[in-house]
């Protein structure tokens, strides 16, 4: 395998990595799949279909949304999110869509919105819950191209045949320092005298230079500095039929008028990091943009975490920065390749869990701790989210999942320093958490995976899933 940080880490738009920022690649994919074939010009209709999880939860996700953006040619990482709205609403009232926008090879093409994109709330495609079916007809209503997409978490998208072979083989570069659990990344670091985020930096190279890996990661820290000061900057209601308020600007408010607070409340700095974790989540919720980290639903925790190091530690710096989000990035591709960060497919526990997970052992690592300390983190910042659901209240990205990334963010800082006051031995390790966490979410009833069909989604609200306004 070869899966680079930034695979793992990429900027997106909110609200949910594998239903708004999967579906829009696919879309996107399956409109450039048309034009490389040449009969791009013989379409007259496309329908998407989303099963599974997608279809479920895909009116509170703006999968729909998503899907006619990347079939005009955008992608999550550089659409222009003002105009989202407005865009949609042109298409919906217009009845026409633009394959690939404003590219050579565009084309435009009628478009109906209650039956070019579909949401079946009980159908589920094999292979992955998070299934799509993208079909291009001709003016004689005959299929001119078809095509079966998967979106299996952090945004990563595969197509049908990735159910035949390993689609978590990103590409077959070969890199120095090969891993696929965390004994043998252990092994490496020891035999080879390097830390955790050296021997990534390493792995890097394979792709880009030092100096261009370092750029790239400090522009997703910038990415994720701008997503903390939207979101402390914007108040109101968020979008959907729960009217949740948005509560980031006021406690920033509050934090910034007593400042002397600190002084006599040691703890009032986990009042800043669950600041900076709502921040990013609202603003995900809102669909703004966000990195990716290593799901939308969980992208609040490790900029809070990071957000902690640098204005809390004295010792911070800019390439303590880069060494926080590549060991990261280690632990998250273990994750990634032995288990899941998918909700649709192992719960919360996949999301949350693995992003308290990866900003605990990155935190111990820039507070010098050993390899097995940062291991020791991690395996700690999981094993106390194992069994978490995922149960969003009326398929939304809002209650609870905002909080448990505030919860999850102060529980990766507590992992951290209960690793930092050992020497690295323990008696559960890092892989047998991830395969518990794996098994428990192959254990775990599909009413708690992401279909807002059980747990608070159902015993809050009381009504099925997307009856809400969303």
């Amino acid at each position: 395998m070869a899966i680079s940080t930034f695979d793992l880490f990429t900027v997106g738009i909110g609200p949910s990595s594998s239903h708004t920022v999967g579906p829009m690649r696919a879309a996107l994919q399956f409109a450039e799949s048309l034009a490389a074939s040449g009969r791009i010009t013989e379409v007259s209709r496309v329908q998407a279909e989303m099963y599974g999880s997608l279809g479920a939860t895909g009116k509170g996700h703006g999968t729909a949304k998503a899907v006619l953006l990347g079939l005009e040619g955008d992608q999550p990482e550089s659409v222009d999110v003002p105009t989202i709205a407005e865009r949609v609403a042109a298409i919906r009232e217009g009845g026409f869509i633009t394959l690939l926008g404003n590219r050579p090879e565009s084309h435009r093409i009628g478009f109906n919105d209650r039956a070019d994109v579909l949401l079946h709330r009980k159908k589920t495609l094999s292979f992955h819950s998070n299934g799509m079916i993208f079909t291009a007809f001709n003016s004689s209503a005959e299929v001119v191209a078809s095509k079966t997409y998967f979106s299996v978490g952090g945004g990563f998208v595969v197509d049908e045949g990735a159910a035949e072979q390993d689609y978590l083989v990103e590409d077959s570069s070969t890199i120095p320092y090969p891993f696929d659990s965390g004994k043998q990344l252990l092994a490496l670091c020891e035999q080879h005298g390097m830390s955790i985020s050296q021997l990534m930096m390493e792995n890097e190279k394979t792709w880009r230079s030092e100096q261009q890996v370092r750029d790239g990661l400090l522009n997703l820290w910038s990415v994720m500095q701008s997503c903390v000061a939207n979101g402390i900057s914007n108040g109101g209601i968020l979008p959907g039929g729960l009217k949740v308020k948005r509560r980031a600007k006021e406690l920033h408010q509050q934090l910034l008028s007593r400042p002397e607070a600190a002084m006599s409340d040691p703890l009032s700095v986990l009042d800043w990091v669950t600041l900076y974790a709502l921040a990013v989540n609202e603003e995900n919720a809102a669909g703004g943009r966000v990195v990716t980290a290593p799901t939308n639903g969980a992208a609040g925790i490790i900029p809070a975490v990071l957000h902690y190091y640098m204005r809390f530690v004295p010792t911070a710096t800019a390439d303590g920065v880069v060494k926080f989000l590549l060991t990261a990035a280690a632990i998250g591709m273990l994750y990634k390749l032995n288990a899941s960060i998918s909700g649709a497919e192992v719960g919360c526990q996949g999301e949350v869990g693995s992003a308290c997970s990866m900003a605990a052992g990155a935190l111990a690592e820039v507070m010098g701790g050993t390899p097995a300390q940062v291991e020791n983190a991690a395996e700690i910042g999981m094993e106390h989210n194992l069994g978490l659901t995922c149960d969003p209240i009326g398929g939304l990205v809002q209650v609870p999942c905002i909080e448990r990334n505030a919860m999850g963010s102060v529980k990766a800082i507590h992992a951290a320093r209960i690793a930092m006051r050992g020497d690295g031995a323990h008696f559960v390790s890092l892989d047998k958490v991830i395969e518990t966490m794996r098994k428990t979410g192959k254990d775990m009833h599909v009413r708690y995976k992401e279909t807002s069909r059980g747990g608070l989604a159902t015993n809050v609200l009381e009504v099925p899933v997307n009856i809400v306004e969303c």
